[in-house]
């Protein structure tokens, strides 16, 4: 999937500058689609040469200028084309983190305690996303049920891919704390590390 696709879907949400899209790319797609301030900006010059957004500038007192983007109509309809399209084949995972869980049966002492530190680390920054999009979805719901949310917001198209984030989160969570278990049973069965980075 090209980037300028991920960010006119950001831009249904309305009119952003870079900076204000870079910020809240994080709370919009960014659950299923990563990229820098750099890119978005690369690629919001190259939208708007083509014709796919528009921008308007913003006078600001004590700050410079600002631009803020838009979807035009041309954009829309590239975007309509696009959802309209068979997806690609899902990326092949490549996980450098699975490849050393693989070999862990053949390390022991520091090399062992930073395969479970990894997955320690791993379990810490799945605990923070998924904290991040669980106060998201709370937010999206505004105190409505979900079934009500559903059945009477605007677009439910952001709350169903943050759903999909809050799911792989979840099974990262999981995967890590049975790693942890696992490790941990079998460091103190073959007495393999003496540290206890990573523990649960």
């Amino acid at each position: 999937m090209a980037l300028r696709n991920a960010v006119m879907a950001a831009l249904l949400e309305g009119e952003a500058s870079g900076y204000d899209l870079a910020k809240g790319f994080e709370a919009s797609v960014a659950n299923f689609w990563m990229a820098t301030p750099q890119q978005l900006y690369r690629e919001l010059e190259r939208m708007e040469q083509e014709g796919l957004v528009s921008a308007r500038v913003v006078q600001q007192e004590r700050r410079p200028n600002k631009r803020l983007f838009s979807l035009t109509e041309a954009g829309l309809d590239v975007l309509r084309d696009y959802v309209g399209q068979a997806p690609d084949k899902p990326p092949a995972m490549r996980d450098e983190l699975m490849v050393k869980v693989q070999c862990v049966d053949i390390v022991e002492g520091p090399a062992f305690d930073a395969v479970r530190a990894a997955v320690a680390e791993r379990r810490e920054r799945a605990t923070a996303k998924l904290a991040r999009y669980l106060r998201m979805q709370e937010r999206m719901l505004d105190g409505r049920g979900e079934e009500e949310y559903l059945a009477t917001a605007e677009r439910i198209g952001p709350y169903l891919t943050l759903q999909g984030g809050i799911a792989y989160e979840r099974a990262n969570l999981r995967w890590s704390e049975t790693v942890l278990k696992r490790l941990g049973e079998r460091a103190a069965a073959l007495g393999r590390s003496g540290g206890d980075r990573g523990r649960v």
